[in-house]
């Protein structure tokens, strides 16, 4: 229950600051795997992507090198990992499998440091492609 306040607290400090690097439009095909590409520096403790109409859900959160589940909207469950497990060289890209149309979308991943300093690294708009187009 802790953790979770401490979570909780972390992933509201983690709105609250915004330094963007990138801008990114990626295109999928529904049904397709897909990479969201996100570099931050190293030494992260909390990773979170999200999306707007998500609300108070995410699409991914690790934190301390522990993904949390319990924190995911339902649809994203089992469809999205980190790219590199390790976060090598500060690589925070997320994979989503089995992408579809409900998916297309606006995406932030931000980061939190162990300074506490949190960057919104990068935005990345989806979009989906019905298959056959």
């Amino acid at each position: 229950m802790i953790r979770n306040e401490l979570l909780h607290s972390d992933l509201c400090n983690l709105s609250m600051f915004h330094t963007v690097s990138s801008l990114l439009e990626v295109n999928v095909t529904a049904g397709q795997t897909v990479t969201l590409p996100c570099r931050a520096p190293k030494t992260i403790i909390v990773v979170e992507w999200s999306r707007a109409d998500l609300e108070s859900q995410h699409v991914f959160v690790c934190w301390d090198g522990q993904v949390l589940p319990e924190e995911q909207h339902p649809s994203f469950k089992d469809r999205v990992d980190l790219q590199d497990r390790q976060m090598k060289d500060g690589d925070v890209s997320v994979t989503l499998k089995n992408v579809t149309i409900n998916d297309a979308g606006t995406y932030e991943c931000r980061v939190q440091r162990e300074d506490d300093s949190v960057e919104l690294i990068s935005i990345i708009y989806l979009s989906v492609a019905p298959p056959g187009e």
